[in-house]
């Protein structure tokens, strides 16, 4: 049964845009959207507006004189000399035209999400311009100026008292939103990510269990590399339930990051399509059990925006929406002939990875006992239920 979801969205998410050289491109929203629309799974009474965030919500979590450095570099001629100590002006994060404007909108789209779920309007919204999850209190990192899941979560901490339950996993550790509530129990950051040895931003350790009061709500699992689908879901349905249930959360919001796929071309996992259905299909089920089906899903990385992002946000969209994708789900031909001739690589014919497609890793049986070993010492300190 189609469920009541919004998708927060707005032309001007484009406009988070780097440059043409850049691997962070939200072209791949446009994408989703020509997908989905095409597949009949989005219509037009799904949209729902995102709004700009104001200066005092992002000051939630960011510095006052790091906002007035973002502006400023948005509407300079050229990046100033002070913006380089607060992470702007690298070859991760250069400053672009309007830089404030379209971050900020980006952060209003999830905040945007937070009020129509927590009104009961809707039980679920999805801002795929969201999950800037690297960005911190005063500095910009890993392509993220602002990060919308932080100033979101302290949004709901402080508007409605809501204990939040946050969801990572992307392939890369979620250490922007880990570190902004390292000490609040009422913040429970849980991240599935490739092992920070070989993978930007190095963090994301079991042993980052959080400070103080916090201590146990925060919890990580770095995943070797090269881990495949059965592995990566054998870890994902043994933590989450157990300390979602532990946790007992208000409200779920995850960040959907799809750079685990073995396509993408910043990683080192290998998974395929099929953990992109799983992972949104076990949240939501979470969501209905344990805080009346609350929950807000924003996008994140994803650099393969050709084969990997607009095929998992697709069923991203489709399980919170309540909307069945069957395995043997061709690509409309119509989607396929209006950006295969962009596209640097040939575009996948079928929603899923069909198997025997990829060759199978030669050190699978120790990957997988190394990740079952980290599952068993992830959830040493955790809340359990």
């Amino acid at each position: 049964m189609k469920r009541k979801t919004a998708f927060i969205h707005s032309n001007d998410y484009l406009n988070y845009n780097f440059n043409d050289d850049h691997p962070f491109n939200q072209k791949r929203i446009a994408m989703t959207i020509d997908l989905l629309r095409m597949m009949n799974l989005l219509e037009d009474g799904d949209f729902v507006a995102p709004r700009m965030a104001e200066d005092d919500e992002l000051a939630l979590i960011h510095d006052r004189q790091y906002i007035e450095v973002v502006k400023e570099a948005g509407h300079s001629e050229q990046t100033p000399a002070i913006a380089a100590s607060f992470g702007i002006g690298t070859e991760d994060c250069p400053a672009f035209v309007n830089m404030h404007e379209a971050t900020a909108l980006a952060v209003g789209g999830t905040l945007r999400a937070a009020e129509l779920v927590m009104s009961g309007e809707y039980q679920h919204a999805v801002n795929l311009a969201g999950g800037l999850h690297h960005g911190f209190r005063g500095r910009a990192s890993g392509f993220c100026i602002y990060n919308d899941c932080s100033v979101a979560i302290a949004y709901l901490r402080q508007k409605y008292d809501a204990r939040v339950l946050y969801i990572d996993t992307d392939a890369h550790h979620g250490d922007g939103v880990q570190w902004a509530f390292y000490d609040d129990p009422n913040v429970l950051t849980l991240s599935f990510h490739e092992t920070g040895k070989y993978l930007f931003p190095g963090t994301g350790n079991i042993t980052e269990r959080g400070d103080g009061q916090g201590y146990g709500f925060s919890v990580n699992v770095p995943l070797d590399a090269f881990t495949e689908d059965d592995s990566w879901l054998e870890t994902y349905y043994k933590v989450l339930p157990t300390v979602a249930r532990g946790f007992k959360p208000d409200i779920i919001l995850t960040q959907n990051g799809c750079d685990a796929h073995t396509f993408d071309p910043l990683t080192h996992l290998s998974t395929t399509m099929r953990i992109y259905q799983e992972i949104p299909r076990l949240a939501r089920d979470l969501a209905d059990e344990l805080c009346d089906g609350r929950l807000i899903a924003t996008g994140g990385g994803g650099y393969d925006i050709w084969r990997v992002v607009p095929r998992a946000w697709s069923l991203l969209w489709a399980e919170l929406s309540g909307q069945v994708v069957p395995q043997d789900t061709r690509i409309p031909q119509a989607w396929i002939d209006k950006y295969q001739t962009e596209s640097p690589v040939q575009l996948a014919p079928t929603m899923f990875d069909p198997e025997g497609i990829f060759p199978a890793i030669p050190r699978r049986q120790e990957i997988t006992t190394k990740n079952k070993n980290t599952v068993e010492k992830a959830l040493l300190y955790c809340p359990k239920g």
